[in-house]
């Protein structure tokens, strides 16, 4: 595979914020803290290293081209979810897609209950990390017991000298049903709103981005609520339609996978980022090419049944103008 932007002009004014949920990205090997039976070689799904090689192959194809098109570049920035660990990572940033992106990450082990993780990788020559911390999101099931999720990852640093932070997200699924599983969601959001809130009193003008998989639409209760209570701007509102989404379920597309961040992103200031644009990254080899679902995500899995693809998710990104 060739990039395929590889001749847009680099745009050294211009960086891409990303956003990818991988669909799954374990590695082969059995690791008796995390719930990953269905993923190894020996499982019912033959999770092998010539699918778990496909799998980083692809991926790190699709990542390296994500916001080239308008910028000539690999992204400055990527949040990932549905991570196993800190090797599928490493795997991830060394294939050859992604081996000259100077890529480095940020992780941290949640107590999730199906093993998945939130992550960050970075091009370490445009972002420069001076901290980072994982807050939990304390859940009581109807029993009284406690229910994990995963964290939510805040990453703060300078992108080209510019001091920004990033919260990556991945709420809880809609799996028991959207009405039953809200509440679960809106602590998130109550959760991520108190992050920006701490920043705030740090820095009253901090430039903050907020990125994930949300298991929720623009229009639902928990990302209108975040973004009223911290004061936030959402373009991947006017991005959603009958006819495109990141995700597809029961024939209906959903937005879940969104890019939101601080209303200062719009203020003209010299030799500061600015908003310039974002979008859902649905290129046509991202996507299922015949059948039924045709133009959907091409899958890794649909439940047991392997199909060889990338992620059941489509990335949304973000470019930002200095």
């Amino acid at each position: 595979m060739t990039d395929f932007f590889e001749d847009t002009p680099i745009r050294h004014d211009l960086q891409t914020i990303a956003f990818y949920n991988l669909e799954n990205l374990f590695d082969i090997y059995d690791d008796s803290r995390t719930n990953d039976n269905d993923l190894l070689p020996i499982s019912v799904k033959k999770w092998t290293p010539k699918r778990y090689d496909n799998k980083l192959r692809k991926l790190s194809f699709a990542i390296s081209n994500i916001g080239q098109k308008e910028t000539g570049k690999h992204p400055a920035i990527v949040g990932l979810a549905e991570v196993e660990n800190s090797k599928a990572i490493e795997d991830l940033i060394s294939y050859k897609h992604l081996e000259n992106c100077n890529y480095g990450y940020i992780h941290y082990d949640s107590l999730d209950e199906r093993g998945i993780d939130v992550a960050l990788i970075y091009d370490t020559t445009a972002f420069e990390v001076t901290h980072s911390e994982v807050f939990r999101i304390h859940l009581i099931d109807a029993l009284g017991i406690p229910n994990y999720t995963r964290d939510i990852l805040l990453v703060s640093g300078f992108l080209d000298g510019e001091a920004i932070h990033v919260i990556v997200n991945h709420w809880s699924s809609r799996r028991e049903g959207e009405k039953e599983t809200e509440p679960k969601r809106m602590a998130s959001s109550h959760k991520v709103t108190e992050i920006i809130a701490n920043l705030r009193l740090e820095d009253a003008d901090a430039k903050i981005i907020i990125i994930g998989d949300f298991n929720d639409d623009p229009s639902s209760n928990s990302i209108k609520n975040l973004i009223e209570d911290a004061s936030l701007y959402n373009p991947m509102e006017t991005l959603r339609s009958f006819s495109r989404g990141t995700t597809y379920h029961n024939r209906q597309w959903n937005l879940f996978d969104q890019i939101i961040f601080s209303t200062n992103f719009f203020e003209k200031t010299p030799n500061k980022f600015e908003f310039e644009t974002a979008n859902i990254f649905d290129e046509d080899f991202l996507k299922l090419f015949n059948g039924k679902f045709k133009g959907s995500p091409f899958r890794t899995y649909i439940g047991k049944k392997y199909q060889g693809g990338y992620s059941d998710h489509f990335p949304v990104y973000a470019i930002f103008k200095k």
